[in-house]
């Protein structure tokens, strides 16, 4: 839950705004950082003591500061939950504490949606990275270790520890293995530390990761109507066991628009895996004509170099 606490405090662009601890940090309990009413810190410090100590205060003080309630709070977290695609979720506090009536309710699957939405920001990479943070404030200074014991391995690039009693230890972890970036999560699991380890191991003993689509050489076979001026804007990496690379299907969508521009989007490709999709890609047109001097077989040969 405090992931997508970071996540909108993160996305209302006050990392560097002072807050001014006030009385709302009473309704605290649990684990905090121990803020004291008429303390000073900034966001991002405030952010640290939150991600790296699981701080219940400083998730009361974020919440109350970028949306002026714990309760105004909460419907961002909803209303970014739904945008992000996560179903199973409801959000009732920004600390993830359970309430006496109700609380906050997810899935492994919905948590491991969250952190990849979360991983695109630096700002938030940063912060799940960092072993040690030292604050200053106008009462004291504080230095914070993080709890996430996986970071002592190389290739662990971030994650968040939690623990209730309705939940029991609850973990997620994120690591780069083999150009692979990985998410793993565990919910009710007393043995988390040793799991991600060994989900980790398996990634890296069954997977390996491949070019399914190239940005440069891309080329719709039989389009004559948008004359092959189409592109998509990134490559597409997926990680694949060694018997599944012969069946990997793509299936394209093409809307032909009667007018369009430089740069709009005009279709989809989809990545199946037998009847599984795995990934979805936007396809644009351009009317540049340097941008696709090549001819359409030019382009058809190197897909099928590539291949």
């Amino acid at each position: 839950m405090k992931i997508m606490t970071a996540v909108i405090a993160i996305e209302s662009n006050k990392l560097d705004e002072i807050i001014t601890v006030d009385e709302s940090v009473l309704k605290a309990y649990g684990s905090g950082i121990y803020i004291q009413v008429g303390e000073e810190m900034s966001l991002r410090d405030m952010l640290y003591g939150l991600m790296l100590r699981s701080g219940n205060d400083a998730a009361v003080m974020i919440a109350t500061y970028v949306a002026g309630s714990e309760e105004s709070f909460v419907k961002l977290m909803n209303d970014k939950a739904k945008e992000i695609g996560m179903k199973n979720t409801t959000f009732v506090n920004s600390s993830g504490l359970d309430n006496t009536d109700s609380g906050n309710l997810s899935t492994s699957y919905d948590m491991a949606l969250l952190t990849r939405y979360a991983m695109k920001y630096d700002e938030y990479k940063k912060i799940v990275k960092t072993k040690q943070y030292t604050v200053k404030t106008n009462y004291k200074t504080y230095v914070w270790h993080n709890k996430n014991k996986l970071l002592n391995y190389d290739y662990i690039t971030g994650g968040k520890t939690g623990y209730t009693e309705k939940a029991g230890r609850t973990l997620v972890s994120t690591a780069t293995v083999d150009n692979m970036n990985l998410i793993v999560v565990t919910i009710r699991d007393s043995d988390d530390w040793n799991t991600h380890l060994s989900l980790y191991d398996y990634a890296k003993d069954t997977y390996t990761l491949y070019k399914v689509l190239n940005k440069d050489n891309f080329a719709v076979i039989g389009d004559d109507y948008y004359n092959n001026n189409l592109y998509i804007k990134e490559d597409l990496y997926i990680p694949l066991k060694n018997n599944e690379t012969g069946y990997l299907i793509s299936k394209i969508k093409l809307e032909k628009l009667k007018e369009y521009k430089e740069g709009d989007k005009v279709g989809n490709i989809y990545i199946y895996i037998n009847d599984e999709l795995l990934a979805t890609k936007d396809i644009y047109v351009s009317k540049d004509i340097e941008k696709n001097k090549k001819s359409f077989w030019q382009k058809i040969w190197e897909v099928i170099k590539f291949w």
